[in-house]
């Protein structure tokens, strides 16, 4: 038996484990308020990013304000990632926008010797999410997709061509299901938002909501 099983069962037992829960506390991800623009040095005061959040090339994203991105999510900015405001980013999402699936095979064992910018067969592309979307946990946004405003991706999907505005997406490969004003619409019928709505011409535009 481990000394710290021994300890365990010991009268410390109760001590050690109120002391490891504390650790275990100290660890927990956490949503932190407030995230630096680093491509306009701007700071977003409404924006809140994970603890967890990993970002590659955070110098090429471009963050706007009231942005919420959740626990255990990938932000690849690496060919240029732009994130409007008001866009809700869910758990364990991977937005990617550059790729080795074909390199790690052309290249074989000269992979790791090529400098990033002259692999051959390496996918690229920019990624942009229009403001006031929504992607769903466990989505994946792959290279050079541009998703329009006020989508909605759901979880799990799989995006792999652009989305127009508006629309609602899922599956694997994601597809175009239904369309956000639709939705917006049965809500408008039983509250007001005009004050409210993320785009008042969108807002004006939606069929009679009596």
């Amino acid at each position: 038996m481990r000394l710290t099983e021994r300890l365990y069962r010991s009268p410390l037992g109760r001590v050690m484990s109120t002391l490891a829960h504390a650790v275990a506390t100290m660890q927990r991800p956490f949503m932190v308020y407030g995230y630096r623009d680093p491509t306009t040095g701007q700071f977003r005061k409404w924006t809140r990013v994970s603890s967890t959040l990993v970002v590659m090339r955070k110098e090429r994203l471009a963050l706007g304000d009231h942005v919420w991105v959740w626990h255990h999510s990938i932000l690849d900015a690496t060919e240029g990632l732009v994130i409007e405001e008001g866009v809700q980013i869910g758990a364990w999402v991977g937005i990617f926008t550059h790729g080795s699936e074909n390199a790690v095979r052309l290249l074989g064992r000269q992979f790791v010797h090529i400098p990033n910018t002259e692999r051959k067969g390496y996918t690229r592309g920019a990624v942009k999410i229009g403001a006031y979307s929504f992607i769903g946990a466990g989505a994946i946004i792959l290279p050079g997709v541009t998703i329009g405003k006020g989508c909605l991706v759901g979880s799990g999907a799989l995006v792999m061509h652009d989305l127009p505005d508006h629309a609602i997406a899922i599956g694997s490969p994601a597809r175009v299901k239904g369309s956000t004003t639709a939705l917006d619409l049965r809500w408008c019928k039983r509250h007001d938002f005009a004050q409210t709505y993320y785009d008042p011409e969108v807002f004006a535009a939606l069929p009679q909501r009596e």
